[in-house]
């Protein structure tokens, strides 16, 4: 595995574990296996964990594992691993949502990891137009001050947006965006200023909620119901790229690659963003340990400038996916915009 500081003390593998796909909507989890999984995880070098406030369970989760690997492997062990969660005020609250508001979600967050502070805490807000994020990310910064938060990161903001916070003096060290060879959005703008801002990305989404793996290669385009909450957020982001004919010919571009490397296409996949320009690291949705040996591995695939190139033949014939980070995302009567569930904190009014 490789690493990267994120920030000074803060240390994380540059494959994370992602939360996500544990989340209610999901399919069923079984607590203690996902413990055992994640110290597997630990032990083969990925020591970085993503979660978030409305991932339902996972928090809890995270936390029982923390205490069992800190009674298995110790406390310096544990110092090791870094939990990266996120504050997400429901959209319903936005407009008088307060500093004691914040603190409590910081609190629950804090007594769900069985932490005493939390590794990075990455804030989102879901509208701009109750332009109140600034302020609200300003109580994070208070909190960090008073040791219950490490360090301040965001998730889903857009470029412009970003810069906000950082001219207000909120000291990002990160920023997650969906970031993947179907969605280059961060790569137009974001990449280079949160480079000069000292913002590392977190990439999520690299293999698209598992469209991009053998599973889908050579199948039909599908017209059912899908089976999680991410698939059906994804192939929307596949119609944007130019549709399942041209997501095929990416499919099949990527296996040839994949099989000079000895390994799997989600791996080139994830691979591909590990190399672009500001990336930190990238989140892995591995729902068990299964998935270990091809994540451990993902560092060392050295691709070819032939291997880019070939992929880039066929990235260069998508249609973008229209705006900045999230833009899309963010109209809640457009097709992206309306799949989101906006209140998961389920805060009262």
């Amino acid at each position: 595995m490789k690493y990267i500081d994120l920030a000074p003390g803060h240390r994380i593998s540059r494959v994370i574990k992602g939360g996500w796909q544990l989340s209610e909507g999901h399919g069923q989890v079984d607590l203690s296996t996902s413990v055992e999984d994640m110290i597997a995880f630990c032990d083969a070098g990925i020591t970085a964990f993503d979660c978030a406030d409305i991932y339902t369970g996972v928090e809890q989760m995270i936390g029982e594992f923390r205490k069992t690997y800190a009674n298995q492997r110790g406390a310096e062990a544990l110092a090791q691993v870094k939990v990266h969660t996120k504050c997400v005020p429901d959209l319903e609250k936005l407009a008088h949502f307060t500093r004691a508001d914040l603190v409590a979600g910081i609190d629950t967050s804090l007594k769900r990891l069985n932490a005493n502070t939390l590794d990075l805490v990455q804030f989102h807000w879901w509208d701009y137009e109750v332009d109140r994020y600034v302020e609200v990310a300003g109580w994070l910064t208070d909190l960090r001050a008073e040791g219950k938060i490490t360090n301040i990161g965001a998730t889903n903001f857009n470029t412009d947006t970003m810069m906000a916070l950082v001219d207000a003096g909120i000291p990002l060290v990160s920023m997650q965006v969906q970031y993947s060879l179907l969605d280059d959005r961060p790569a137009r703008a974001m990449a280079e200023a949160a480079q000069k801002a000292g913002i590392g990305l977190l990439c999520y989404g690299s293999v698209s909620g598992g469209l991009l793996s053998e599973r889908w290669l050579g199948v039909p385009e599908p017209t059912g119901d899908f089976e999680n909450r991410s698939l059906i957020k994804y192939k929307l982001i596949v119609d944007e790229f130019g549709g399942w004919d041209l997501f095929q010919t990416l499919l099949q571009t990527l296996a040839r690659v994949a099989a000079r490397h000895g390994t799997d296409i989600a791996s080139i996949a994830s691979r591909m963003m590990l190399d672009r320009p500001g990336v930190a690291a990238v989140i892995v949705g591995a729902r068990n340990a299964s998935h270990i040996p091809s994540n451990a591995a993902l560092p060392e695939i050295a691709l070819t400038q032939a291997d880019k190139a070939e992929i880039g033949a066929v990235t260069a014939q998508a249609n973008p996916v229209p705006g900045d980070v999230f833009d899309v995302e963010r109209d809640r009567n457009g097709r992206h915009g309306s799949i989101m569930k906006y209140n998961l904190n389920k805060t009262p009014a």
